[in-house]
């Protein structure tokens, strides 16, 4: 492919960002140069596609200039964004001053370059990610798990203990602090948890429909979740369905809530997180975490309930996204929604929240149905104030 038809591919839906003060961008005919040169070397991909992916790899050089933590965008971790980035490289080393590119921002541009590098030709980490992905890879993590659990169990007996004050009285701060210890142990137990779960979801689900209180299992996934609550001064709401007593599964049923209001409080730093049921039919219910997070990415929903992802770990302060490289907790949720004969869903908006939901079939209780329906006329809604 000429070059000339190569400039003729930056049009909007892939130029490159512009940069801000500080940052050097790559110059236009050295981007054209790379996708001309990678055009040959992948006959079997569009010129179209070449230069999206071109933009998305000088959006991450560009962002490395800021933070060494930014994300590099999916589609620049593939050969063909791998191959811009070697051929930009090269030749900025070798012909840099043709590029327009002064002395003073070989360094800049070099060094950055260098870190998207690193971000993107990771072939031991893309290789451990793929490992970590099979029937193998998770029984190790689950051994590691196991082991975790002894020492983080050591640590809430502990924190326990002193905010109990049986080791004497605590000054307000001592007491926050102890609860902020007391959180990250349960957040890592519960990381434990999901991987060793994950390896055996099939027995969190009773081996068939059970009598059960909705009611009970909201309050209990509230009650589990207290102590997270108030130590970042969130409320948290339950809402309950008219009729209560219901035939189903409230062993997974509780696991999911739980896990996605536990994933609720974690990306939520004020206002509120409330699990909500509504009364799709007579036996359908529809279950509903939502939250006044920051809302989750768009480049994250792809994988949004992939076990392992593919992706880096960064945390960008000035946008405020965070990615992870697992998402055991949903894949989880996800795979126990399924075997209850349902689908999870999601809906999200930066900055306004997220609201993950599904519906189950969960027809009367037997002893409901003989009872007086007039024993609890309305739906209940509950509320465990921010402390």
């Amino acid at each position: 492919m000429p070059v000339e038809r190569a400039s003729q591919l930056t049009g909007s839906e892939s130029a490159s960002p512009p940069a801000r003060s500080g940052q050097v961008g790559i110059p236009q005919d050295l981007q054209q140069f790379a996708i001309a040169r990678c055009a040959d070397g992948f006959p079997d991909s569009s010129p179209t596609e070449i230069a999206t992916i071109a933009a998305s790899v000088v959006a991450g050089v560009m962002e490395m200039q800021v933070t060494q933590a930014a994300v590099i965008d999916a589609r620049a971790q593939t050969p063909i964004g791998r191959r811009l980035l070697n051929v930009m490289r090269d030749e900025v080393m070798s012909r840099w001053n043709a590029h327009g590119i002064t002395e003073r921002q070989l360094p800049v541009l070099l060094l950055a370059m260098e870190r998207a590098r690193e971000a993107i030709h990771n072939p031991a980490a893309h290789a451990l990610v793929a490992q970590l992905g099979t029937n193998a890879g998770l029984e190790l993590l689950a051994e590691v798990a196991h082991d975790m659990h002894s020492p983080l169990a050591s640590i809430l007996i502990l924190s326990d203990s002193l905010q109990r004050e049986k080791s004497g009285p605590l000054t307000p701060m001592q007491r926050r602090q102890i609860g902020l210890i007391a959180t990250a142990a349960l957040g890592l137990r519960s990381v434990g948890s999901d991987i060793i779960d994950l390896t055996r979801s099939e027995m969190l689900l009773e081996p068939k429909p059970v009598p059960f209180s909705v009611t009970s299992v909201l309050e209990s996934v509230r009650d589990i979740v207290r102590p997270i609550a108030e130590v970042k001064r969130l409320t948290v709401r339950i809402e309950s369905p008219v009729v209560d007593e219901r035939v189903g599964h409230p062993v997974a049923l509780r696991r999911v809530l739980l896990n996605l209001t536990t994933n609720a409080l974690k990306f939520t730093a004020s206002g509120f997180v409330e699990i909500v049921t509504r009364e799709v039919n007579p036996t359908r219910l529809e279950f509903a975490v939502r939250d006044s997070g920051r809302g989750i990415d768009p480049a994250m929903m792809p994988t949004l309930f992939d076990s392992v992802r593919d992706a880096p770990r960064g945390y960008d302060n000035r946008t405020g996204k965070m990615f992870s490289t697992t998402g055991l907790g949903l894949a989880i949720c996800r795979k126990l929604a399924e075997g209850m004969g349902s689908r999870l869903q999601v809906e999200t908006q930066l900055g306004r929240g997220t609201r993950f939901f599904f519906e189950l079939e969960l027809p009367e209780s037997v002893s409901r149905r003989d009872s007086s329906r007039n024993s609890d006329p309305g739906r209940r809604r509950q509320e465990t104030p921010a402390a």
